[in-house]
């Protein structure tokens, strides 16, 4: 045994206490723990998802060199915020025209945008109370909209969590993420799904960020299984994007357990390429039996999602294909107004197009 195995062993069994540990960790506010609705448990119903962004603490966390290669006008390199970057009017309108189109899931990013009472040094300015946060999913379960929380712990996006990013893989970050998943999932009613994100932790992905932190081999799995093991002792299912499959298919294939839900995304229009890494992994997900949330975004093209829907519903079966999901990858920022309300449009016209 090498000193990595010898560390890896002592972390396995100390966050599987952390994760029976978080199940009573955190702070119920009165009136909050609300069951999740019905809307697609015990039966079959189709997901139409789409994802909103209380947080947008998850790009680049440095300012502009000097030769401008960060430009912080672009996006996703938008650094930390102190403060809640969040327009009320819009969200509003968004869930309220999502409801309309006939859509029934709102993933919501988290992060560091509510008052945790585990770790308030992580919220920002103005995030939201506990009490505001249960009014407002009261508020989009009346609507027909399932909310699921979403806390990326992705190294390339985990800005949110301040400090403790540049702690991965520490005992003090593992007793911190299992806390906050802990408070996040009680807050949410115990939710059927808490998505991890665990995205696109490469190297590339982290260029121009002023620290890269990437895990490999062993240590991506072992921090992985941390991660779902904590969420599912919260009675929930994890669930991911799936492009880790991209750059390493058969361990992929080889270790990840069939009951975390995968969103594989896609936001080009080019299906018929079966030989693109992220079309491809679609078809694998439906080869290895994976369920599966297909995801797509109006950020390359508007035509894209639904484009998705119909080569998906011909490629995945019926019992592996829970839905679809739309991702805007904008901030909730009236300055995006247009692009949000065309996203709810675009899974408008594929629900049409669907059940037609």
């Amino acid at each position: 045994m090498n000193e990595n195995d010898k560390y890896l062993k002592v972390s396995r069994r100390d966050f599987v206490r952390l994760s029976s540990l978080a199940v009573g960790s955190a702070v119920i506010a009165p009136g909050l723990l609300t069951a999740s609705p019905s809307v697609g448990s015990g039966n079959q119903q189709l997901i139409w998802g789409n994802l909103l962004h209380l947080s947008y603490n998850m790009w680049c966390d440095r300012l502009p060199d000097s030769w401008g290669n960060y430009k912080p006008d672009q996006l996703h390199n938008v650094q930390v915020s102190d403060t809640l970057r969040f327009d009320d009017s819009l969200w509003r309108d968004i869930t309220g025209r999502m409801a309309k189109a006939g859509m029934n899931m709102v993933v919501i990013d988290v992060g560091d945008a509510i008052q945790y009472a585990s770790h308030p040094e992580i919220s920002v300015k103005k995030a939201w109370s506990s009490t505001r946060l249960g009014e407002e999913l009261a508020r989009l379960r009346s609507l027909g909209l399932e909310p699921i929380p979403k806390l990326n712990f992705s190294t390339a996006h985990d800005q949110w969590l301040h400090d403790y990013s540049r702690m991965v893989s520490t005992p003090v970050y593992y007793n911190v993420c299992a806390e906050l998943i802990a408070e996040v999932a009680t807050l949410f009613g115990k939710p059927r799904f808490f998505h991890l994100g665990y995205d696109e932790e490469t190297a590339g992905n982290q260029k121009a960020y002023s620290i890269s932190i990437v895990r490999q081999h062993e240590l991506w799995w072992h921090d992985f299984e941390f991660f779902t093991t904590t969420v599912e002792a919260q009675g929930c299912r994890p669930w991911i994007w799936s492009d880790y499959a991209w750059g390493h298919p058969d361990e992929f294939y080889e270790k990840m357990p069939k009951n975390v839900l995968q969103s594989n995304w896609y936001y080009g229009l080019e299906f018929d390429k079966p030989d693109k890494m992220a079309v491809r992994t679609f078809l694998e997900l439906e080869k290895h039996n994976y369920d599966q949330i297909p995801t797509g975004s109006n950020w390359s093209s508007p035509e894209n999602f639904g484009k998705l829907v119909e080569w998906c519903r011909k490629k995945i079966s019926a019992p592996h294909l829970k839905g679809f999901l739309q991702t805007p990858w904008y901030p909730t920022l009236e300055d995006f107004r247009n692009q949000h309300l065309q996203a709810v449009e675009n899974v408008a016209e594929a629900i049409k197009n669907y059940n037609a």
